[in-house]
């Protein structure tokens, strides 16, 4: 059974009078334990993309399943359920939030499933396993680039997702923190076989991919 599949995906955004195509007719199937990257251009479709495979943003058209279930079948607290224990995500702008702690912020995810959770134990080891054990107090006015970008991957892997989509999870690093990053998801790939699924217009992240597949205008080149 595929981690993710969709079928034939469209997605259009209007914009006032303009019609603006992003995905013109996406198929793709995601293996179980694939480190894939998605690359492509700015404004190729990268970004709708993941946000389609991860249910953030629904298709104009086609379908998408995760572990084969019809996503665009449930209703909006199936697919929020669905999201909490399935799949995780890290943001090219880490999109932490500023008053609360590395640790707060990574045991955030958990806050919505209620009830005794361990949130707090699940979120130090998740923090200790990104190597930041010593800066859990810390809020992320007070971390690097490269330390907030852990926080961002510990929050992701705190609810034991099956899929990890990485927005440019680069971008706005330096070129060693920027590999470490990609080491990291490598490392947590290679031991527990979470699917990684990562955009990214860089060359040099690209080579760590085991499968590249491109966008160009929204839809994907072949081979």
């Amino acid at each position: 059974m595929s981690s993710v599949k969709v079928v034939d995906v469209t997605k259009t955004y209007e914009l006032g009078r303009t019609s603006v195509p992003a995905l013109r007719g996406v198929s793709l199937d995601v293996e179980p334990g694939e480190f894939m990257a998605v690359a492509g251009p700015s404004g190729s479709g990268k970004s709708t993309l993941l946000n389609v495979m991860g249910c953030l943003d629904h298709p104009s058209s086609g379908q998408v399943f995760i572990q084969g279930q019809d996503v665009l079948s449930l209703d909006d607290d199936a697919l929020s359920d669905l999201r909490s224990r399935k799949i995780g995500f890290i943001f090219q702008t880490f999109n932490l939030i500023p008053v609360l702690s590395a640790l707060e912020n990574v045991e955030f995810p958990l806050l919505f499933r209620g009830g005794n959770h361990g949130g707090r134990e699940r979120a130090r080891r998740a923090l200790l396993e990104v190597g930041l054990e010593g800066f859990s107090r810390h809020r992320p006015d007070e971390l690097s680039g490269g330390q907030r970008q852990r926080v961002a991957v510990a929050r992701a892997l705190v609810t034991d997702p099956v899929i990890v989509l990485a927005d440019e999870p680069t971008a706005n690093l330096d070129s060693k923190t920027g590999e470490a990053i990609i080491d990291l998801m490598l490392e947590i790939n290679r031991r527990d076989g979470t699917t990684f699924i990562f955009s990214t217009h860089d060359p040099q992240v690209m080579v760590h991919a085991r499968r590249v597949v491109r966008l160009h205008d929204g839809r994907l080149e072949q081979p």
